[in-house]
C-alpha cells in the first residue's frame, strides 16, 4: 500500500527557509507525478508545486521564484527549498502522488509550516 509521509515543517521568521521532505514507500516513486499543496485553516488546499515524472515542474504564481520542487527517484524522496518565506505561507503542507495512467492521487498527513516573528 502506497504511503507518504512528510517531514521538514516548522517555526520560521519572515525571511527564512525550510525544506520539506516526502518519503513515498509501498511503490516506485518514478511512476508518479508528484506535487506538494498546502492548506491555511478556513482556506481551500492549494496546489503549490508539481513535478512531472521527467523531472518538469510548474508552480503556483504566489511562490515563484520563492520555492523549488524537486525529486530523487533512487530515494524516492520529493522535496520542497522554500526561501524568503511569509507569513502568508503559513499552512499545513501536504505531499501528493498521481498516478496519471489511472488519474490516481494519494496524499500524506502533511507537516505544519508556521511563518512568524
Amino acid at each position: 500500500q502506497l504511503q507518504l509521509v512528510e517531514s521538514g515543517g516548522g517555526l520560521v521568521q519572515p525571511g527564512g527557509s525550510l525544506r520539506l521532505s516526502c518519503v513515498l514507500s509501498g511503490s516506485i516513486l518514478r511512476d508518479y507525478e508528484m506535487n506538494w499543496y498546502r492548506q491555511a485553516p478556513g482556506k481551500q488546499r492549494e496546489l503549490v508545486a508539481t513535478i512531472q515524472t521527467d523531472g518538469t515542474a510548474s508552480y503556483a504564481d504566489s511562490v515563484k521564484g520563492r520555492f523549488t520542487i524537486s525529486r530523487v527517484n533512487a530515494r524516492n524522496t520529493v522535496y520542497l527549498q522554500m526561501n524568503n518565506l511569509r507569513p502568508v505561507d503559513t499552512a499545513v503542507y501536504l505531499c501528493g502522488a498521481r498516478y496519471s495512467e489511472l488519474d490516481i492521487n494519494f496524499f500524506g498527513q502533511g507537516t505544519q509550516v508556521t511563518v512568524s516573528s
